[in-house]
């Protein structure tokens, strides 16, 4: 279990390393899965579920663990409700926790493919995949206009799996240090 009543304690890092092993493994299945499902239309559209759901379960499971570290830090103030799935809300309530905002942790490309990776969870989410103008605004991504829907390659959810890695990594070892 993620956290437990009894004692109180929080599994936060274990369940982020289930779910980025978890998704991993799915994607690792894809080829399995096209082979099982005979009619190709039926194959294509498990497999693009599949993906999706990896990177809407990454970015879930970055948001509850960024919450894990967030509250052991008492004096800072409770975030809102999904405030770690928002980048830059997220990074501006680390900074305030940790004087360390994303940015010490990524490279700019990094940040910039994770705002990516974070606005196509969120049109998953809300709008069945549906780019939207905020989409274009938020991102840059001039490959999509409003209306049409996203396309997430399994690489581009390896690509999200590894920078949240590395950006856990860095908060982990500031969390720990504080």
């Amino acid at each position: 279990a993620f956290f437990c009543p009894a004692c109180g304690h929080n599994a936060a890092d274990l369940m982020l390393s289930q779910t980025i092993a978890g998704i991993r493994n799915a994607l690792d299945a894809i080829p399995n899965v096209r082979a099982a499902i005979p009619d190709k239309d039926a194959a294509d559209t498990t497999v693009r579920l599949i993906i999706e759901n990896g990177l809407q379960n990454a970015v879930t499971a970055f948001q509850r663990y960024a919450e894990a570290l967030y509250v052991r830090f008492p004096s800072m103030p409770a975030p809102r409700r999904n405030a770690f799935q928002n980048l830059k809300e997220g990074s501006d309530l680390w900074n305030g926790a940790t004087g360390k905002s994303y940015d010490a942790y990524l490279l700019a490309a990094e940040i910039f493919a994770l705002i990516r990776y974070f606005q196509q969870r969120h049109l998953l989410a809300h709008r069945q995949g549906l780019v939207d103008a905020d989409y274009v605004t938020r991102t840059g991504d001039s490959s999509y206009r409003p209306g049409q829907r996203i396309v997430v390659r399994e690489q581009a959810v390896l690509d999200c799996l590894s920078i949240l890695e590395k950006l856990t990594a860095g908060m982990t070892s500031d969390a720990k240090a504080a």
